[in-house]
């Protein structure tokens, strides 16, 4: 009888493998001052050293294959690598672009008018909704720190000319921009979700700013909350006087690029994206679609195609406002260029430790141990609070974005294998998403732009912006929950393949895998 249970007990290996591998990356991160790059990547070969069994890697598109032979040492090295090129090649040239469409929106003007229309549109006694929206929208395919740079200014400004709301203005845009740049790609992390959990980028989208309804509308309450309770003054800020910020009002309307050709970069990409989604909603309603026109649509619906688009225009813009010669245009993407630069790094060491996670074989112990059947609401609460203890743990709500879903991502897939996935992978993209915006303290870059920028004291920010972040996470998750539950789109059991068809990570429908894809093969 002793036997028999040993047998049919479930390896629990891949469980100490994770917790392994999550420890050194938040003590490497925090306690040894690592750049997250090295302390994902370190975490990867890390976790392939501890991993019993590897795949074998077998050359395919320019990577290289592991030798006869080669040492589990070296496997742990190439696959890391390798998990590192696959991420880095699907979504680099994505964030790349975006970091060029958010400095060219900036530095032509776009952004500026975009905020200005709104401000005329609702007029000054809604000015906390026109700083919501600007946030909300730039923030799609800006990064936030910029976004709130852009945004601050303004916000001061408003405060000095009506003498009150500063508080409402500065909660209202930094609530805002902080939603869209965490659950709406093509924004780094909300993007490496999309990509490790199978999903189309326009699905994401869509289901992003769906999302993202409540979580605003929680904002703009708790802004008026902080705005009546705290009566935050206006202060002087480093590098930003109080004299200066008057220059602000009196810019001329027509330096700046036209409403139309300004939002323009931000609303393409997210029509282009998003319309591949509904080439597929529209053949499941019997819609017929030329086969012409669908590949056309498929084209420029590619995010890589849509974003490099969306970065021609800003270009342009930028150009056209600044009178730059082609020569002077290039010479200015080498700053967006360098930021981009290390957040492709990062991105693509988490897929490296992602990657690396799935070859331990914890989705196999997942399915030996039965945890996902009909516990839906617990495996999406598990992936925020994975989520939410390692943001917490070491600031940055990227890095626990890309670890998160790197983390799931072969449970997920191993659960739709066995058709015990309980709602649509959509919802654990929402679930991680949200579960990067609770406890933003200290240890978070975010957290000292908003003080500093605004002139809020370390207290101050706690209780205003650290709170309002932990309850978008908190009232995400259970909104994500409740519409898993109502509306679960559960997905239907795949196909059986062949076990020398698995690869190195999923390929979302909309982007088809490329031929040279990695191969592995488990050894015997």
């Amino acid at each position: 009888m002793e036997t028999f249970f040993a047998a049919a007990s479930p390896d629990y290996t891949p469980f100490w493998i994770l917790a392994a591998g999550v420890v050194f990356v938040i003590l490497s991160i925090v306690k040894l001052r690592l750049h997250p790059f090295l302390g994902l990547i370190l975490g990867a070969v890390l976790v392939g050293l501890i991993t019993p069994d590897l795949p074998e890697l077998t050359k395919a598109g320019g990577f290289w294959s592991d030798n006869p032979g080669a040492s589990h040492f070296t496997q742990s090295i190439n696959w890391a690598m390798a998990g590192f090129g696959t991420l880095v090649g699907k979504i680099g040239f994505v964030i790349a672009m975006a970091a060029m469409i958010g400095m060219c929106m900036m530095e032509s003007g776009a952004a500026d008018k975009i905020v200005r229309r709104l401000m005329d549109a609702l007029g000054e006694s809604r000015a906390a909704w026109a700083m919501l929206i600007s946030g909300f929208v730039l923030s799609i395919p800006v990064f936030f720190d910029t976004v709130f740079f852009l945004l601050i200014p303004l916000a001061r400004a408003l405060a000095l000319r009506t003498g009150k709301n500063y508080t409402l203005y500065v909660c209202a845009a930094a609530g805002a921009g902080a939603i869209t740049h965490t659950i709406v790609p093509p924004t780094p992390g909300p993007l490496m979700i999309a990509e490790n959990l199978s999903q189309p980028a326009g699905n994401a989208i869509i289901a992003g700013l769906l999302a993202s309804i409540i979580p605003v509308a929680l904002v703009m309450w708790l802004a008026n909350r902080f705005n009546d309770r705290f009566k935050i003054p206006l202060r002087e800020t480093k590098g930003s006087s109080l004299d200066a910020l008057g220059k602000i009002v009196e810019k001329k309307d027509d330096e700046l690029p036209g409403f139309c050709l300004s939002i323009l970069p931000v609303l393409l990409p997210v029509v282009l994206i998003s319309m591949v989604s509904f080439l597929g909603l529209a053949a499941k309603l019997g819609v017929t679609i030329s086969p012409e026109v669908k590949t056309w649509l498929e084209f420029v619906g590619n995010k890589n195609v849509a974003m490099f688009l969306a970065a021609v225009i800003a270009m342009y813009t930028l150009a056209r406002q600044r009178g730059w010669t082609m020569e002077k245009l290039g010479e200015a993407m080498g700053a967006p260029l360098e930021t981009a630069g290390v957040i492709i790094l990062i991105t693509g060491a988490g897929g490296a430790f992602g990657s690396m996670i799935g070859h331990s074989g914890i989705g196999d112990t997942i399915k030996a141990i039965g945890v996902s059947e009909g516990n839906t609401v617990g495996m999406l609460f598990m992936a925020w609070l994975l989520t939410a203890v390692i943001r917490a743990a070491q600031g940055s709500a990227t890095v626990s974005m890309i670890t998160g879903s790197g983390i799931m991502a072969p449970i997920i897939a191993s659960m739709l294998e066995a058709g015990t996935l309980g709602c649509h992978p959509i919802y654990f993209c929402l679930a991680i998403g949200f579960g990067a915006f609770p406890l933003s303290w200290m240890n978070d870059s975010g957290f000292w732009v908003v003080q500093r920028m605004s002139g809020f004291t370390e207290k101050e920010t706690l209780k205003t912006w650290t709170v309002m972040l932990t309850a978008i996470g908190v009232a995400g998750i259970v909104q994500v929950i409740v519409m898993a539950s109502v509306f679960p789109m559960k997905p239907d059991k795949p196909a059986a393949k062949p076990e020398a068809a698995a690869r190195v990570s999923s390929v979302p429908a909309s982007d088809s895998a490329a031929p040279d894809e990695l191969r592995l093969h488990r050894r015997r």
